[in-house]
């Protein structure tokens, strides 16, 4: 009886240790995964322009600087308008009034400030789907200097109206070479590609074309090139069966 009771522990001890060993096993090898990075880009050229600029009065006289600061601001009208500009797309800010002081010294110290004059600054912005006629007026623009005009210009910025379905198509290129990339993996490993596990997007980036501009983490947005690359990365995790 004893040599039985013996033999039942034993047996009982060895099917025990089988089955936490296999426990083991299955817990050490979880199921196989892998990620992957996928990327999509698109050239495409802008179709908004924005272009702001500004002209300036300087009198001792408020009243003779707004009447001068407001001929210009005719003269301005009419010349975008002759140029082809609708007068909708012309937009004239509020004026921004300073006053002109001159520091006084004496013997190296501050003594004060003498008035010289109100300066008035007269902004403009133009903003418009015809890029082309923009760009041209944008460049002859100095030709107000010769009808008294002093117009300072800043260069113009450049948009695309359809950054959405742009962003769309993108993402759509990014997953595409994303799962290509996965199943070459999974069958370079000898496995099979599963189940989706989760996706997720990457910094949307805007550069010019041929511009050499770094890439920022979070996100370029070029506004000063015509002719832009649009750029996204999506990151893929799928099972492997």
């Amino acid at each position: 009886m004893k040599y039985l009771v013996a033999i039942i522990f034993s047996i009982a001890i060895v099917l025990a240790s089988l089955l936490l060993g296999n426990a083991y096993i299955k817990r050490a090898q979880p199921v196989g995964v892998i990620s992957v990075t996928g990327s999509g880009s698109e050239n495409f050229t802008s179709d908004l322009i924005v272009w702001e600029g500004q002209f300036v009065r300087v009198f001792p006289v408020l009243k003779q600087a707004y009447e001068d600061l407001n001929t210009d601001k005719e003269t301005v009208r009419k010349y975008l308008i002759q140029k082809g500009i609708p007068s909708e797309n012309i937009v004239f800010n509020s004026v921004q009034t300073n006053e002109q002081r001159e520091n006084q010294y004496q013997n190296g110290n501050y003594v004060g400030s003498t008035f010289k004059g109100y300066e008035l600054i007269q902004s403009i912005k133009i903003e418009s789907t015809n890029v082309e006629l923009i760009e041209s007026v944008s460049r002859e623009i100095t030709e107000l200097l010769n009808k008294g005009v002093q117009f300072n210009s800043t260069p113009p910025r450049y948009y695309y109206t359809k950054i959405a379905d742009l962003k769309i198509e993108m993402i759509s290129k990014a997953t595409e070479d994303a799962r290509l990339r996965a199943e070459k993996i999974a069958e370079n490993s000898g496995g099979n590609l599963g189940d989706l596990n989760n996706a997720s997007m990457g910094v949307f980036q805007i550069t010019g074309q041929n511009s050499g501009e770094d890439y920022s983490w979070s996100g370029a947005y070029n506004t000063q090139d015509k002719k832009k690359t649009a750029s996204i990365t999506m990151r893929l995790e799928y099972k492997i069966d």
